[in-house]
This record gives structure tokens, sequence and C-alpha cells, in this order.
């Protein structure tokens, strides 16, 4: 197996792939951003990607949400769960927070200790960099244009870098939730505790079409754990949704709101069905179970035993 994942080493996303059974093994390629690990994978030069999607803190990860929604399709078949703490890494020169007028991180880790930042460091600069690791090691090259760099411990000790503070984060516990994504194949089977993606395009901007969309859930008991919208660039009011429910298509519950969706949007896009890394199930009302579902099916098929041919 090839992995790839956002890079470089030592970043949060490698932390996710390393949980990955077989990953610590296998041959990991790092990649620049989230779309050039996915074309890795729909080329053929990597077998999977792990790639973040949300955050407790910012929310979703727009590059990596408009980069599954298009192109090619592709699969989610696991996701993964890092708990996310910062650190401040300087130049050896650097002493003390006075010295610092630059600092690098990326912009996810920015928003989660921008705080800490602007309470200790108000003038420094702000520096975007392709994630918290490029901005970290950047501080090893003696023409690099910052001070300082937000990143996660662990590239801090293996890259010897100093350390001036620690726990920086404004949000103590925060999580990131990243998906391991391939090209379409065979659907994990249910373990009992599953989420389902799927991409949503709303057809046509009018009143009641989120409702229309929604409803394919709600009568089923499906639970959303998330949906986001997004804009699909072709113009303003054109969005589409990326949706996380709680169940796996072998449920019926899930199946029959995944036909209900195909009628409402026939462009939906299926990303797959794969385990819940918290492990917490939702309740399903006895009435949402598959035997209901089942029993619902057969009563209508007894019905139609009796239409006149």
């Amino acid at each position: 197996m090839i992995y790839t994942y956002l890079g470089p080493a030592g970043t949060f996303t490698e932390a996710a792939l390393l949980q990955v059974p077989g990953a610590r093994d296998a041959q990991r390629v790092p990649a620049a951003n989230v779309n050039a690990a996915l074309e890795l994978v729909r080329t053929g030069r990597a077998d999977a990607a792990m790639v973040p999607i949300e955050n407790s803190v910012e929310g979703g990860v727009s590059a990596t949400l408009d980069a599954i929604a298009t192109g090619e399709a592709l699969q989610i078949r696991a996701e993964a769960l890092v708990s996310i703490t910062f650190v401040l890494a300087v130049r050896q020169e650097i002493d003390s927070l006075e010295q610092i007028r630059s600092i690098s991180t990326h912009g996810h880790a920015w928003a989660q200790c921008r705080g800490w930042a602007e309470a200790n460091i108000p003038d420094a600069e702000f520096i975007p960099a392709s994630s918290t690791a490029a901005g970290a090691l950047a501080l090893l090259d003696s023409e690099t244009n910052h001070d300082a760099a937000i990143c996660s411990p662990l590239v801090a000790e293996e890259r010897g870098l100093k350390i001036l503070r620690e726990g920086i984060e404004d949000h103590e516990g925060a999580v990131t939730r990243f998906v391991l994504v391939s090209r379409p194949g065979a659907i994990p089977a249910p373990t009992g505790v599953d989420k389902s993606t799927v991409i949503l395009p709303l057809a046509e901007d009018r009143p009641g079409a989120l409702m229309e969309i929604l409803e394919q859930f709600a009568v089923r008991g499906v639970n959303l754990s998330r949906i986001e919208s997004r804009p699909t660039g072709a113009g303003l009011g054109k969005y589409f949704f990326s949706v996380d429910v709680d169940g796996h298509l072998a449920q019926e519950r899930v199946a029959d709101a995944l036909a209900g969706l195909h009628r409402v949007c026939p462009d939906l896009r299926f990303l797959g069905s794969y385990p819940a890394a918290d492990g917490l199930s939702s309740s399903v009302d006895a009435h949402n179970s598959d035997s209901a579902f089942s029993a619902a099916h057969a009563w209508v098929a007894g019905l139609k035993g009796h239409l006149e041919h």
C-alpha cells in the first residue's frame, strides 16, 4: 500500500494516518496540499490519502470539502480523530516573545491560537503556511522570513526546534477529524457504529428546497452529525451541501433516505459508509429499525399482490 497525506512529515495529518492499521510500515508520501494528495489517488500513484475534513473549533476544512465534492469520484473508507495541541517554535537566536516580529503556520492552526497570539505577541505579523509543519521546518532555513511558528509538539521535537511556549491553543481539548480517501471500491461492512457522507447539490434556489432535502432524513429517523454549505463556484446562490449522517448504507433507514434524496437530487454524490471513529452510536426509534422497514415493505408487497393484471 502507498499512502499519501498533507505533508510534510510530522503534521497532525501524518499522526492521523499512523492510526490506520499497517500504515506505519507502509510507504507514506507527503503532499504539498489537499488537492495534490487527492490527485495522487485519482491518478493511481497512491492507494489512499489522509486529509483533514473538520475541526471542532473552526468547522469544515473547505479545501477538502470542495476537492472531494467535484472531479473524479472518490470514496471515504475510514476516519480518524486527533487531539490538537500547539507549541510556539522559534529560531535559535530568539529568547523572548518581545523579539518575535513574524509568525507562520497553517490558517486553521492560526485560528485556534489567535487569541493567545493577540494577547502575547500582538505586533507579530501572521505569515500563512501550507501546513503547520511547513511553517515550522522553514525555521531551519537561514533565509526564512519569519521568527516563529505554531506547530505540533511532534514536529518540533523530531526536528530539534527550539520551543518557547507550550499549550498555546485557545481551546483546550480541540479535535481535528481526518478522512482516509481512496478510489471507489468495496464499501466497508457495517460495524453498528458507522457514518455515511453525501454531497447534495442544490439544483434550484427556491423556497423549501433545503427543507425538501432535510425531510428525507427526518422522516426516516436518520441523524445528521454534520451539514455544511459550500459554493459551487458557478455563481452567487449556487451551493452544494456536504452531509454526514449516522448510519450505514446497509441499514434500511439510510438506504431509504438515499433513495428519497436521489429523487430530489439526482446528481448527489455518495462518498461512502465507514466506521465512526468516536465509537458513539445514535439511538434509533423502533419504527425506524431495519425490521420495521422490512415489515413495511412486506406489507406493501402483499397489497400489490392483489392488484388486477
